[in-house]
């Protein structure tokens, strides 16, 4: 006999990727900002460095 309701777990897995995914995304845009604000300081050190 086949047990009546709703299907076991699948709102809690639902919700679980959902969370998953929001943190990888955060993650790769961290990464991202991280990579874009090293650019800049690495260009203004070579700016000042040939302005010396």
């Amino acid at each position: 006999m086949a047990k009546l309701g709703s299907a076991k777990n699948t709102k809690n897995k639902a919700k679980h990727s959902k969370l998953m995914d929001k943190k990888k995304i955060k993650l790769r845009q961290e990464k991202i900002a991280r990579k874009e604000r090293l650019k800049t300081i690495i260009a203004l050190s070579k700016k000042d460095s040939e302005n010396k």
